[in-house]
């Protein structure tokens, strides 16, 4: 058996981080794509589901959604018990599961909170409830440490149409005037340039955070990974623009790593650090 090192180990309190999200059963995006990225991303990984979906590459089969007491409960139990250190929002699906997430997260006092506003799947297939989204401006906006849209989550919750870095800077304002202390407008489905590049915005000043752009298709859940790295780096202590940062350089890195899988999109590689597997599934 071949020796394998793993690195010095590492000493002082675990920190923990906790996704308030849907299940994704294709693995790539969701609460499976939260979990493997705060492992990834060194914290210990908690989840409160909100939703079941049954979808693979292809999109999106069906949505059950669960009831917000048992979401609530979830919460409850981990942050009770375990302790949050960080957590963040992506699939809420409903306006009575954000009124119920939104309530619990003042009462537990739970944050830094980083809000990914999931609105559809990346292929198209709508994953919030119309009725639901007056709920993500009213009650979870006002709670987010950091939102991360991208453009077109930009424009549904600002009524912008985003066609540019001016567009993007101005639903960075707008969404600001909503509550969050931090915005970071994602530009990478612009059509332009060779770097994708995100806005942040703290209320005051802009910080351009760019990548160069990867020749893939191949990025089912990227905006989960990048809010779940970022949320990570909140857990262990960094600041938004350090932990920012450190999810944009993530979040690259695992788009680079990406990898087809199915007929249809495939996912972001969330372990891409780890680039030399054994030869044998019996060598570790």
């Amino acid at each position: 058996m071949t020796a394998f090192s793993t690195g010095p180990i590492p000493t002082g309190p675990i920190r923990t981080a906790l996704t308030i999200a849907g299940s994704d059963s294709g693995g790539g995006a969701g609460i499976q794509a939260d979990l493997k990225t705060f492992l990834a991303c060194r914290v210990h990984g908690m989840s409160a589901i909100t939703a079941v979906t049954a979808q693979n590459s292809l999109g999106v089969r069906a949505i059950h959604e669960l009831p917000p007491a048992a979401v609530v409960a979830q919460i409850e139990a981990v942050t009770g018990d375990i302790g949050v250190d960080a957590a963040k929002t992506g699939m809420l699906a409903s306006a009575p599961i954000i009124e119920a997430v939104a309530e619990a997260v003042r009462r537990l006092a739970i944050g830094p909170l980083v809000v990914d506003p999931v609105c559809a799947s990346q292929h198209g297939d709508p994953l919030l409830r119309p009725d639901a989204l007056a709920a993500l401006r009213e009650l979870i906006l006002p709670l987010a440490t950091l939102v991360t849209p991208n453009l077109g989550e930009a424009r549904l919750l600002t009524g912008i149409e985003l066609r540019g870095r001016e567009q993007m800077a101005d639903a960075a304002r707008a969404l600001h005037e909503l509550g969050p202390r931090w915005v970071l407008v994602k530009g990478g489905h612009l059509p332009d340039g060779d770097d994708a590049v995100d806005l942040l915005y703290d209320g005051t000043a802009f910080t351009e955070l760019a990548a160069p752009r990867r020749p893939t298709a191949h990025t089912h859940g990227s905006g989960d990974t990048l809010a779940s790295a970022i949320c990570a780096a909140l857990a262990r202590g960094l600041d938004v623009p350090a932990a920012t940062a450190e999810g944009k350089r993530y979040i690259s890195a695992a788009v680079d790593g990406s990898f087809p899988l199915g007929a249809g999109l495939g996912p972001v590689g969330h372990f891409w650090r780890i680039r030399h597997w054994p030869e044998s599934r019996e060598t570790y």
